[in-house]
């Protein structure tokens, strides 16, 4: 295990700014996920500390290392790309086995190595096959005992499930976060799929611009969002924002219910909601609607759970419910959090 940090790093690609003066420290051990949308820096970022890319400026250190002159092959990471890039020609023992054999290892060693990786990942029957009679979920479990073999200290994945349909993703994704619990190996994982950043990372980067917007675990990030960015991305469906004159109020879908379904002491704000539309998703139900009084035409969507049992008739105003703690607040000029203001509604 090692500790990776980055400081003040930056990456130019002429006038872009692909990653913009960030920094950023694991733990020992941690599972830390950069998550942002396409062309947000993660990738580059990822590169970086990989030493595939050089950085335009800041360090970057690997167990208290500054590496940045160091060949990827001498930081002792290991990168899993979205592609897998597996060896065609070779079967899976050899494609398991090649970083061994690149790196020297003793060549009567080399077979116990590769059934231990093989075992890990539940793949022993599949040594004599070539990567072509594999299917996508097996091509990344290879791609991944090909990483690991070695040990690293620093297990590097760029959106390796994302050439996964949607079930086998997520049967892969509890295998990786288990493998990853197992070894304890510290791990950085890029994606812009936040479902994969809240179901693995123990912490989460929020990226945008090549900036960093925000860093907490999972909870955090989703319940207390640094900026409008972060609050709008995160959650499907994401934060309902409403805005005043100096400010902007935020609200989960799924805190917005009817106010027929509290029973609680605590204050509550009440407002009016037509229902435009109703989208059945099984366990819950969606509502589209508009706000009536405070906010007219203001788009609001609510996340009703399917144990709920309520009519909502599309068309008419049906008035709704936040707990007053469960709203934050952001400044409209910047979009960043602050303080919690007087807002609106009967109690």
């Amino acid at each position: 295990m090692a500790q990776v940090e980055v400081r003040g790093i930056s990456k130019h690609f002429g006038e872009v700014r692909a990653v913009d003066h960030v920094d950023i420290a694991t733990a020992e051990g941690e599972f830390l996920v950069l998550l942002g949308p396409s062309g947000c820096g993660k990738t580059t970022l990822l590169r970086m500390i990989a030493g595939i890319e050089t950085p335009t400026s800041g360090d970057i250190l690997i167990g208290g290392q500054v590496v940045n002159n160091l060949p990827p092959r001498a930081r002792k990471i290991a990168m899993v790309f979205q592609s897998y890039a597996l060896y065609p020609h070779m079967t899976v023992f050899r494609n398991i086995a090649f970083p061994l054999k690149a790196q020297g290892f003793p060549r009567e060693e080399i077979p116990t190595k590769v059934e231990w990786a093989a075992s890990t990942f539940g793949i022993e029957k599949l040594l004599h096959r070539k990567p072509r009679e594999l299917s996508g979920g097996e091509r990344q479990r290879v791609a991944l005992a090909r990483a690991v073999v070695r040990e690293p200290s620093v297990f590097l994945l760029d959106e390796p499930l994302s050439n996964l349909d949607a079930k086998l993703r997520t049967s892969a994704r509890d295998e990786l976060q288990q493998f990853q619990r197992r070894i304890g190996t510290t791990t950085i994982y890029v994606t812009h799929d936040q479902v994969e950043a809240m179901g693995l990372g123990d912490r989460i980067v929020v990226m945008k611009g090549g900036k960093v917007r925000q860093i907490g675990t999972p909870q955090e990030v989703y319940n207390e969002p640094s900026d409008t960015f972060v609050a709008g991305f995160l959650g499907s469906p994401p934060m309902n924002l409403l805005e005043r004159e100096d400010y902007i109020a935020g609200f989960r879908p799924e805190k917005f219910l009817p106010v027929s379904v509290y029973d609680t002491g605590e204050p509550l704000v009440k407002l009016w909601l037509v229902v435009h539309r109703v989208e059945h998703l099984g366990a819950d139900r969606l509502l589209y609607g508009i706000m009536r009084d405070t906010f007219p035409n203001e788009k609001v969507i609510v996340n009703i759970p399917s144990t709920v049992d309520l009519k909502i008739k599309t068309g008419e105003a049906q008035e709704f419910a936040v707990k007053e703690k469960d709203i934050k607040f952001f400044d409209r000029s910047t979009g960043l959090r602050i303080e919690p203001r007087r807002f609106w509604g009967t109690r």
